[in-house]
């Protein structure tokens, strides 16, 4: 009794057991990481925007024409 052992056929959906998948989805896991990333500090640097000018009073010595009591 003779025994033929057939060669396995590379299941490319399988991501463990083809590297050209592994790296695909390797690939497309960073992209997916960098844009959550960047969006995630667009989103940080909109919510601490400047706000506007704030009404800041300033003491009248120190104008460019200063007036003293």
């Amino acid at each position: 009794m003779e025994h033929e052992m057939q060669p396995a056929r590379p299941d490319y959906r399988d991501i463990l057991a083809s590297r050209t998948s592994t790296s695909r989805f390797i690939f497309y896991l960073y992209i997916a990481v960098a844009i959550a990333f960047f969006l995630g500090m667009c989103y940080g640097l909109y919510v601490h925007r400047y706000k506007g000018k704030p009404n800041v009073e300033i003491p009248s010595s120190t104008l460019y024409n200063p007036t003293y009591k």
